[in-house]
């Protein structure tokens, strides 16, 4: 059994979104992003579907140049190579779920990049 925290040792960087790998399992890579309101990931795609669930706060969450308000509590899918951004609207919490083959640092950079 392996366990995690998105509260624990939790922080928000104040020039760029927070990043952190909370756990690895046989088939996904569990992350925690810490947006302070205002925060922007800039559009980008993922070449593995991905699965994002709003722990805390308000996000939009921009497909297509479609924007979606993502509320506390929820979670949605998206395949892979779909253009898609974030906003927060409110300081929030997203537990993402990234394919095994899927690298990290490619969520790392997408945060860098936006600031």
């Amino acid at each position: 059994m392996k366990t995690a925290s998105l509260l624990k040792n939790l922080s928000f960087e104040d020039k760029k979104p927070a990043v952190q790998v909370l756990m690895e399992t046989d088939s996904t890579k569990e992350i925690r992003i810490a947006l302070k309101k205002g925060q922007v990931m800039k559009e980008h795609k993922t070449p593995y579907p991905i699965v994002v669930e709003l722990f805390e706060g308000k996000i939009s969450f921009g497909v297509n140049g479609e924007i979606n308000h993502i509320n506390k509590g929820d979670i949605l899918s998206l395949e892979g190579n779909v253009p898609h951004d974030l906003l927060a609207e409110e300081n929030s919490i997203i537990r993402l779920s990234l394919s095994k083959l899927d690298k990290v640092e490619r969520v790392e950079n997408v945060a860098n990049s936006s600031s």
